[in-house]
């Protein structure tokens, strides 16, 4: 099993009537197995848009990219080839299961991927249905999936968030989209149910190389399905918990009780890497000066065997100094602005698409403020494509933008920046 290593930053002091408390927590991974421990069963599914639209050089590259996802699996991972359109079948292998990852089997599968083409609607949600009965049959794997599209989801919202649901906790699914006839909000979804991330490839040749990065960083994971265990106090409320980096991901909705003051919150598979939480607790009430409490007990546990590899305690302290109960801690500030700038991109551009200008300056404008205030230059400059500036302060929306820069937009706001050496 690899060592994880849990940092909490927080300021505890509150002001003698204050009940909310922070915390971010940083969890590292080293993803190096011990001794004892062989690599992880791998399982892996690449899922194929092939509707309609889809056809000509989008095809080709599609094609192009699922084959060397096969390419960069490692041997005895298994994995099935899904194409999707208005349905979902197994291309490969013919079998309708999975196989493990062989040269033959490779070969196999690189002929399948060669006879794909397009035809047919979009329907996202049954595509992945597919891909968790496939995983059914690997319930101790690490479970993974790639999906990529080029069109909206022609499913009801009610369908799609079914589909979603039944799907949520089976596995891990990153999401691609090219052209600009897809929706970020729509692979927002798959990746907010599917603990995943969702990305624009702006340059359709790329394709190949994200389905290959992200094949690899799936192949590398060590650890499956680890939760975040929290414990409050009794009669407290836990406001919400949320991935903040490397991207948003609200996990509040997504907990599961443990008994009535702990509830375990997922996280999807490990590799060497790290991710932040951000973490509030509300107190049930105030305390008096000098009164120290723990707010919160935070544990990374795997929930199949209780097994504990790290844990923390959120605390809290009251105070009548009024310059320790309003100091920021630094990196509680830093990921907040970066929530709440990636609110304010989603619903500018939502008020744009609406017709609302006043909203949509207002929020891009201040999504801007907060982007340059915390470092967060790419998405200045993404910003600067759809809202200018003039010299007295003053903000426009820009006319005739173009849609790739919207999508991209939309689909970085996610996605957040490290706080800077000089503020922490």
């Amino acid at each position: 099993m690899a060592d994880f290593t849990l940092n909490i930053d927080q300021n505890k002091y509150l002001a003698v009537d204050g009940r909310e408390v922070h915390a971010v927590l940083t969890v590292e991974s080293s993803g190096t197995l011990t001794k004892d421990a062989g690599p992880a069963e791998a399982a892996e599914i690449i899922i194929i848009d092939v509707s309609g639209s889809m056809s000509g050089s989008k095809i080709r590259d599609a094609r192009d990219a699922a084959a060397a996802a096969v390419q960069t699996l490692r041997d005895g991972a298994y994995f099935a080839v899904i194409a999707g359109n208005h349905e979902a079948a197994v291309i490969y292998p013919r079998s309708g299961g999975m196989v493990q990852a062989t040269g033959h089997a490779r070969q196999e599968a690189l002929g399948a991927i060669r006879r794909l083409g397009a035809g047919g609607g979009t329907e996202i949600g049954v595509w992945l249905q597919l891909a968790e009965k496939l995983f059914r049959a690997h319930a101790n794997a690490i479970k993974h999936a790639i999906l990529m599209t080029d069109g909206q989801n022609n499913q009801s919202p009610e369908v799609f968030g079914r589909a979603l649901k039944a799907c949520e906790g089976a596995f891990v699914c990153d999401s691609l989209g090219i052209g600009q006839d897809w929706v970020p909000a729509e692979l927002r979804k798959v990746a907010e149910a599917l603990l995943g991330t969702s990305a624009y490839v702006k340059n359709q040749g790329d394709l190949a190389a994200f389905f290959q990065t992200l094949t690899r960083e799936s192949m590398s994971k060590t650890v499956a399905e680890l939760s975040l265990r929290l414990w409050a106090p009794q009669n407290s409320r836990v406001k919400f918990v949320k991935q903040v980096s490397p991207t948003i991901i609200d996990l509040t909705a997504k907990r599961t009780e443990v008994n009535p003051l702990t509830g375990d919150y997922p996280t999807g598979s490990w590799g060497a890497e790290e991710r932040i939480y951000h973490v509030c607790v509300e107190l049930n009430q105030s305390g008096q000066s000098g009164q120290e409490i723990r707010a919160g007990w935070v544990k990374l546990v795997l929930p199949e065997t209780q097994e504990v590899f790290a844990s923390g305690n959120v605390l809290a302290q009251w105070t009548d100094d009024v310059a320790l109960s309003t100091r920021l801690n630094s990196k509680v500030a830093h990921y907040s602005g970066q929530a709440e700038m990636a609110g304010l991109i989603q619903e500018g551009l939502g008020a744009r698409a609406a017709g609302d200008e006043d909203t949509a300056t207002a929020k891009l404008a201040k999504a801007r403020d907060i982007a340059v205030k915390s470092g967060h230059d790419d998405t200045v400059k993404l910003l600067d494509r759809v809202v200018e500036i003039d010299s007295s302060g003053t903000a426009r929306l820009r006319r005739n933008v173009d849609k790739s820069s919207e999508i991209e937009l939309d689909t970085g706001s996610v996605r957040t920046s490290k706080l800077r050496k000089e503020e922490s």
